[in-house]
């Protein structure tokens, strides 16, 4: 995969202009939606085209210039969110951020985003899509999301040790350790994916606690004893 927003221009030509998908079925086609302007970072917008989601990335074609479009893979999008917010921008949209695979994105785009006044897409680290119909942006939002789902970062499908905190205990799905929070996600309250020093910290957290409590209690056995002595 190639980080960051690339050009695209593989489409098949039949009467209609529409992106040309992989042969090896990795690619589904999710939903096609007419008369979306794209802008890309602090540029203005582009006239009207056609977006096209698929399980793995993000097309859109222009309307108005057959051989111009965008691409970016979903594992280069680190946030996606509907804006209607007019002081944020002036039309609704889904906003999205790009990672690039360059340590300093803040820089990258306001310094080398054009060079020689050609555009550099691979240095662009956000785009708005503004469809015609506002309606559609709750839609949109939500097929974003399922297609997030099905690209999951490479080190989460890797990681092999969850950690899941909740407010009664701790669970590790590769350990045969005797204790045990919460195994319910519903509640939690911090997430570490093989962080075994965050569990230890927290485990230990939980010990001294529990040591505060026994302590307590001890401290009012020996005064209860102290009193009945007295009288």
């Amino acid at each position: 995969m190639v980080p960051g927003l690339q050009h695209f221009d593989d489409c098949v030509v039949d009467g209609n202009v529409r992106p040309r998908f992989g042969s090896d079925d990795s690619e589904e086609l999710m939903h096609v939606l007419h008369g979306v302007a794209v802008a890309l970072g602090s540029r203005p917008l582009e006239s009207p085209g056609t977006l096209y989601v698929t399980t793995r990335r993000v097309i859109w074609l222009s309307d108005a210039d057959r051989g111009k479009g965008y691409a970016v893979d979903f594992l280069s999008l680190s946030l996606h969110a509907v804006s209607r917010d007019p002081e944020a921008y002036p039309f609704p949209c889904i906003y999205t951020q790009i990672e690039t695979g360059d340590e300093d994105d803040e820089e990258s785009e306001d310094s080398y985003s054009e060079i020689n006044g050609d555009l550099v897409l691979s240095k662009i680290t956000e785009m708005r899509l503004v469809p015609s119909d506002a309606g559609k942006l709750d839609t949109l939002f939500d097929i974003f999301c399922q297609c997030a789902e099905l690209n999951p970062e490479p080190r989460q499908r890797e990681e092999e040790n969850t950690w899941l905190f909740g407010d009664e205990g701790m669970s590790d799905a590769g350990s045969d350790t005797d204790w045990q929070l919460s195994e319910n996600p519903a509640n939690p309250i911090g997430y570490a994916n093989g962080d075994h020093d965050l569990s230890r910290r927290v485990h230990e957290l939980q010990i001294g606690s529990q040591q505060f409590e026994d302590a307590d209690e001890g401290e009012q056995e020996s005064h209860d004893d102290h009193h009945l002595a007295a009288n």
